[in-house]
């Protein structure tokens, strides 16, 4: 908002900027006005789709950089508190998953070692070791995007989850999954 308020003063004369500013700002104020009330009535702002998208824009990173494809979010609140991407190649070390990293900056950030209010929104279903640290964590909801029939942790066909944890598969599967051919399509060309 200072941004925008400091452009539009550098960019108009003093009265009719301060006409703009103000106007700048009660759209702001009904904004977080409808917000609260949008709230208030049990809905929210931001869906599975938005942040979906902000761990497929994570994922794209990592794609960019020789990774696996894979990104995650961690919100809290509706805010997110983590972002992530697989750097397994980049730091040499096959622990490095988008999830095990989101944890990691989710728990600094927080201060807690517990996530049961937060959701992980992650591009590719969690393989064991991710299960595994969500369990740890006692993350409240995970949210994923495309299945991994290879290596997800579904696979094992026992409960690996927190028993309060819940469960959201296939949100934004298409291009999750595009992603993922792209790159493995890429790789081998």
């Amino acid at each position: 908002m200072e941004i925008t308020i400091k452009f539009i003063f550098f960019s108009c004369p003093k009265k009719k900027c301060l006409n703009k500013i103000e106007i700048l700002l009660s759209y702001f104020h009904s904004f977080l006005f409808l917000t609260d009330k949008i709230k208030y009535m049990g809905l929210t702002v931001f869906s599975d789709e938005y942040y979906m998208n902000e761990a497929l824009k994570e994922a794209r990173k990592a794609f960019d950089a020789g990774e696996v494809p894979v990104g995650a979010v961690i919100v809290c609140k509706d805010r997110i508190v983590a972002r992530a991407h697989n750097l397994t190649e980049t730091l040499n070390d096959v622990t490095a998953h988008a999830e095990m990293q989101a944890f990691t900056a989710a728990a600094n950030y927080l201060n807690s070692k517990y996530l049961r209010d937060c959701t992980l929104y992650v591009t590719l279903e969690p393989c064991v070791m991710c299960a595994g640290g969500a369990y740890w964590t006692q993350i409240g909801r995970i949210v994923y995007g495309a299945e991994d029939e290879k290596r997800g942790f579904s696979l094992l066909g026992k409960p690996v989850l927190h028993p309060a944890t819940q469960l959201e598969k296939g949100v934004l599967a298409k291009p999750c999954s595009r992603l993922m051919t792209e790159f493995f399509r890429k790789k081998r060309d």
